[in-house]
């Protein structure tokens, strides 16, 4: 046997040699054999007690060190567009350490949350410690699950919050991140799928007690993985910024540029004013300006900011709280046009004509200062007669200038004709622990439709001033409804005795006569609901198709920088457009836009189902002390597993399971959206005004469920010959089926 090797030659062994580290492959090393694997193995214990090594199965590797050949997790790009990653598992006492992603010609395209085996370099001297070559992508991480933990002596079970989802996840002892029973946490699938037994998952974050105050909306901010926190860097570079001085901007501090937000606005990102044009050559005409926070000059491109904004793509509004784009320094200072503040702000100014139509623009660079922040209520009841102490001094001077321009701009509306649903808004009341206290309907106030106008004006002002430069951005894209949705909304609503017209080019204006004759009947929501569901969604892209539901050829977003990057967008392409400065849209931004587009339509819509979501809960949560009582409703959709019901009041949408629908087996329609008894005839369909019972209410998950009751005034029949339980005649049904399947089998075989 030769020398038996020092601690020193054994850690420099397995430094040298990451891939070679098991006990059999460091005695093979030194010539050990016998009962000298005695004392390697002692002195390999020793070296884990101290911390020098740590064991993973049977090997040894350095102490928070990383194998040469790892599963890695993309964590994202910093501000230059480097990529970095992170061990999908990490078993150190520390941070796990960062490693920068290098790629080589040829490789798939990662984004964040990917997973992928790497081939792994130390480096010294960085600010990161590891560089990975790509051996191939793996895809995106493991399966998550947000749910309710329950303890048990082996380690205990996650119940999802999820609705649709009913299978429990096992935990083992050693993952419970030290959970307590009933406790919400966050957990990752850790081992295979199997079809035989329940899923495992490793718990990776605790988030409490859920029945405590605001654990709604972070259910949805979790489940959603919506990014809620600021990184460091990020908050330090939005409170470094510092207030704009006049400069090069177009003084616009004399213009009483007021603000007209909700009463509960946390930021204010546009202000408006107008007044009458005194050119001679437009009699009647009106110039209105609208003014925009300044938000690029403080959000850099390729800047911290810039990179976490974009990740975001934007804000997300809760009954309790917003999950911001920006840190608070700038969403709610300096980005924000507080009263009696100087801010930096890119402006609008538009001539309109008596009827409304535009018929010039310009944008400046400017510096406002707003002499009054407003609310829409304040505002309305001032121009109803009824203005407060703040409101009365500005009414002739601002306010009633703003709806005399309005007054215009309906006139344009109308003959524009953009499609005009009536789909009241629900506002979800919360006291200050954060239970539901009520649910009402947000007014409509012409106060509310003038700032809209307004925007509206702006946004086209953008588009068109933007195309006239010749300058790239993203347009705000809605395209014509599909076919097939159009044809199922003239069966429905020729069901009710309407007529929405056929054989001719779609227009808004068609819609809007098919609401029109559904406006004061019974299915007057009906269609509303039905014509929104048939629209197709709005998205962002560099080109432009056009924006069916405004009627408008030309359409971007620009007034809301505060909350969407897509306003960023086009503000940068303004700024380069014009040559005001060096903070405009660059070439990498140009070359990456429809990328761009693509990822903030996304986080629009994951914010739009966050937001849903957390709505139904506080609905489930203020129902679900009504249990048992009686409610009616409309039926809003039809699907093979029942129905769903609007209930009259909250809005709330509510399942009747069809199992618990009379006695007697349903056929869906799927074409015609209906349910149709196979014994009764009984048929359920889209509008139909029912009676439910409220059967159960879960706040975890926000669902609701109904007993059926009546349908249309007339109680549910009673099929002959079914059985007592609900749901009897369905299982019969499928039984008998079977049956007659397998007699079927049997005579083919005996020919």
């Amino acid at each position: 046997m030769k020398k038996m090797p020092t601690r020193d030659d054994i850690l420099g062994w397995i430094s040298d040699n990451p891939t070679k580290t098991s006990k059999r492959d460091i005695a093979r090393a030194f010539g050990i054999k016998g009962q000298a694997r005695i004392d390697l193995k002692r002195i390999l214990k020793e070296l884990e007690a101290e911390g020098a090594l740590s064991k993973r199965k049977k090997t040894y590797r350095e102490k928070d060190g990383l194998p040469p050949v790892t599963v890695c997790r993309v964590r994202g790009a910093d501000a230059d567009g480097d990529l970095f990653m992170e061990p999908a598992q990490w078993e150190g006492d520390g941070p796990a350490p960062s490693i920068l992603f290098i790629e080589k010609k040829g490789d798939p395209a990662l984004a964040e949350g990917d997973r992928a085996l790497c081939r792994l370099a130390k480096v010294s001297g960085e600010d990161h410690a590891y560089e990975a070559r790509l051996i191939r992508r793996i895809g995106s991480g493991p399966d998550k699950v947000l749910g309710l933990f329950k303890a048990s002596s082996e380690g205990g079970r996650i119940t999802p919050i999820d609705k649709g989802s009913d299978r429990e996840w096992r935990v083992h002892a050693g993952d419970t991140h030290g959970a307590l029973d009933g406790e919400l946490v966050e957990a990752e699938q850790s081992g295979p799928r199997s079809r035989m037994g329940l899923p495992q998952a490793r718990i990776v974050g605790r988030l409490g007690d859920p029945s405590a105050a605001r654990a709604v909306s972070l259910i949805a901010i979790h489940q959603h993985q919506i990014p809620d926190e600021f990184p460091v860097d990020v908050i330090a570079e939005a409170e470094a910024a510092e207030p704009v001085g006049l400069d090069k901007r177009e003084d616009l501090r004399d213009l009483p540029l007021v603000t007209i937000d909700p009463s509960d606005a946390r930021d204010h990102d546009d202000a408006c004013y107008a007044h009458s044009d005194d050119d001679p050559k437009n009699k009647g005409g009106h110039v209105v300006w609208v003014a925009i926070a300044d938000v690029v000059h403080y959000v850099r491109p390729g800047s911290k900011l810039d990179v976490e904004a974009r990740k975001r793509g934007n804000s997300t509004y809760f009954p309790d709280r917003v999950v911001p784009m920006l840190p608070e320094a700038l969403s709610g200072d300096l980005c924000s046009l507080h009263e009696g503040v100087e801010r930096a702000c890119i402006a609008v100014r538009m001539v309109l004509d008596r009827d409304g139509n535009k018929l010039s623009h310009r944008f400046v660079r400017g510096l406002m200062n707003s002499p009054a922040a407003l609310n829409y209520e304040e505002v309305q009841a001032g121009q109803d007669g009824r203005a407060n102490e703040k409101v009365a001094p500005l009414m002739e001077p601002v306010i009633a200038p703003l709806y005399r321009a309005y007054e215009a701009l309906k006139s344009a509306r109308e003959r524009r004709q953009p499609l005009e649903l009536d789909l009241p808004e629900r506002k979800i009341i919360l006291d200050d622990d954060g239970k539901v206290t009520s649910v009402a309907y947000r007014d409509r106030l012409d106060a509310h439709k003038l700032i809209e106008e307004f925007m509206v004006l702006a946004n086209v002002a953008a588009a068109e001033t933007l195309q006239d430069k010749k300058m790239p951005l993203l347009y705000r894209v809605h395209e014509e409804p599909a076919p097939e949705k159009l044809d199922a909304l003239r069966e429905l609503a020729a069901g009710s005795g309407f007529n929405l017209a056929k054989g001719q080019v779609l227009q808004t204006r068609h819609l809007n006569r098919l609401l029109a004759q559904a406006e004061g009947t019974e299915h007057a929501e009906l269609m509303n609901i039905s014509a929104l569901r048939s629209m197709t969604q709005a998205y962002y892209a560099p080109e432009n198709f056009g924006h069916f539901g405004l009627a408008l050829r030309n359409y971007a977003h620009f007034t809301s920088p505060i909350r969407r990057y897509a306003d960023l967008i086009v503000h940068r392409a303004l700024v380069a457009g014009h040559k005001w400065g060096p903070d405009g849209l660059d070439a990498g931004a140009i070359e990456g836009l429809k990328e761009t587009g693509e990822h903030i339509s996304t986080t629009e819509r994951r914010s739009a189902v966050a937001e849903r979501d957390t709505t139904d809960r506080y609905l489930a949560s203020y129902l679900a002390d009504r249990v048992g009582t009686e409610v009616e409703g409309r039926v809003s959709g039809v699907v093979s597993f029942g129905l769903f019901v609007k209930l009259d009041g909250t809005g709330a949408d509510g399942l009747v399971p069809v199992k618990t629908i009379g006695r007697e087996y349903f056929v869906h329609d799927r074409d015609a959206q209906t349910l149709r008894g196979e014994k009764t005839g009984l048929v359920l369909g889209l509008g139909q005004r029912v009676l439910v019972r409220l059967a159960d209410a879960t706040p975890m998950t926000g669902g609701l469920t109904l007993e059926l009751l009546e349908v249309e005034g007339r109680k549910m029949p009673q099929s002959p010959g079914g059985s007592k339980s609900y749901g009897g005649g369905r299982r019969k049904l499928v039984k008998h089926r079977s049956k007659g399947s397998k007699l079927r089998k049997k005579a083919a075989r005996r020919k």
